[in-house]
């Protein structure tokens, strides 16, 4: 494999080409522990950690072609022939990785396999690989994938049908809820039309009673005037009897004199 100092990279491809490394070295270590681990469970999940690292190699060097592409215009021939070189060694040894993956989860007894798929224009050489590689698989491993596919496929679907149930649960729940309370403010604003009629009847019947108190006043102060006037007439009557401007009261007329009356019968 060419060195990564005997070629022109710019400080992006550099990045990456440095990751792209640092993933191979940790798939290739991670693939020497898998042999010495003896624990299926554990032997599954580190060989999920790979598979995970495989997919970061493959995005990274569709990356790095991107970037081959983008620098050719600017770059001499015999550095883009360089610079393909490698991007096609690093896919070569990726497919060896996915190889070698595909023999431990055979040997796991997981037959689910990711084909690996690096684009198109340079990266068709993958594709066949890939294919080749799925060609591979006997029958049985694909009737037992696509059955391990549909499975997660119908949890999925009742997943969602329980999700749908729910959402309609609580959909009439709160439809039922808003009709309560939509029939609840619609008693309260009757009471309050009953509680504002019964308030204007209220000041209606307050005014009413109040003109008649008016009324009543009006009367008494008239009575107590009289009242006064005809006790003021007595008083002067009592204190001076003789006074002819004020006429006298029926009834309280002084008694006819004792000599008046005598004449009277004398002369009869």
């Amino acid at each position: 494999m060419m060195a990564a100092s005997g070629l022109a990279l710019n400080p992006q491809m550099e990045q990456i080409y440095g990751e792209i490394k640092d993933h191979f070295r940790a798939l290739g270590n991670g693939f020497q522990k898998l042999e010495k681990v003896k624990n299926p469970n554990r032997q599954s999940k580190q060989l999920e950690e790979l598979t995970g690292k495989m997919r970061e190699c493959k995005r990274l060097i569709k990356e790095f072609d991107r970037e081959i592409k983008d620098e050719e215009a600017r770059t001499p021939p015999d550095v883009n022939k360089q610079l393909n070189d490698e991007k096609q060694s690093m896919i070569k040894e990726l497919n060896s990785y996915v190889g070698l993956r595909k023999t431990y989860m055979s040997s796991f007894g997981n037959k689910k396999l990711e084909l690996f798929d690096m684009g198109a224009g340079a990266s068709e050489p993958t594709a066949d690989e890939n294919i080749q590689l799925a060609s591979r698989m006997n029958d049985q491993e694909l009737i037992d994938a696509g059955k391990s596919t549909m499975h997660q496929t119908d949890q999925a679907i009742e997943r969602s049908k329980q999700v749908v149930a729910q959402t309609i649960e609580q959909g009439t729940q709160t439809a039922a809820t808003l009709k309560g309370q939509t029939e609840q403010m619609g008693r309260i604003v009757n009471d309050l039309d009953t509680i504002h009629f019964s308030i204007k009847k209220a000041s209606q019947l307050v005014k009413e009673i109040g003109r008649q108190v008016a009324t009543d006043k009006c009367i008494m102060l008239f009575l107590f005037l009289i009242v006064c006037g005809v006790v003021a007439i007595i008083v002067v009557k009592i204190v001076n009897p003789h006074n002819k401007s004020i006429r006298d009261i029926p009834g309280l007329a002084p008694p006819a004199s004792t000599s008046r009356r005598l004449l009277r019968f004398t002369g009869s």
